[in-house]
């Protein structure tokens, strides 16, 4: 990738019914050592219900708003300038539990899991979801997602369950 500028409003940016993706650099780009992507969070929105990654880590930098987090069984909030380091292996979740909007930036090393969100918004797309197209998805990502949680998150954080 070339010395390069990505302006605020640069970038491929989809919505995943209240989290948005905006790509700012993608694996092709750093020949998959890591992607970056600035996730906007909807108020009072479970972003991802508990979910384990088994090929990446993450590292969430937020921006702006409060981010709510659990990691493993400890809930935590981060706000501007603090860091939520999310290693493979590790059951976790975020959310906007506030009225006002989050932002975060998401490093995720090695890159490659970016490319979930644009197949994940394509299958999202005519409803109802594919259940078992979004099954296969996740597996080709190694991803587990325990979408029982999502009303219990919910429930405990007042937040829109969209799982």
């Amino acid at each position: 990738m070339a010395a390069t500028v990505v302006g605020p409003t640069d970038g491929h940016a989809i919505d995943l019914g209240g989290l948005g993706v905006r790509y700012l650099i993608r694996s092709e780009d750093t020949g998959g050592r890591f992607a970056l992507v600035e996730h906007p969070i909807a108020p009072r929105t479970l972003a991802a219900a508990m979910h384990i990654h088994e090929r990446e880590d993450e590292y969430s930098f937020v921006l702006e708003g409060r981010v709510g987090v659990q990691l493993g069984d400890e809930v935590l909030e981060a706000g501007p300038g603090d860091l939520v380091y999310k290693p493979r292996g590790q059951w976790h979740a975020f959310w906007n539990a506030t009225d006002g909007p989050a932002r975060m930036l998401e490093l995720i090393s090695p890159g490659g899991f970016e490319r979930f969100f644009e197949e994940m918004a394509g299958l999202l797309e005519s409803p109802p979801p594919d259940e078992q197209a979004i099954g296969a998805l996740m597996d080709r990502y190694a991803l587990t997602m325990d979408f029982t949680t999502g009303a219990d998150l919910a429930a405990r954080h007042g937040l829109r369950n969209q799982f």
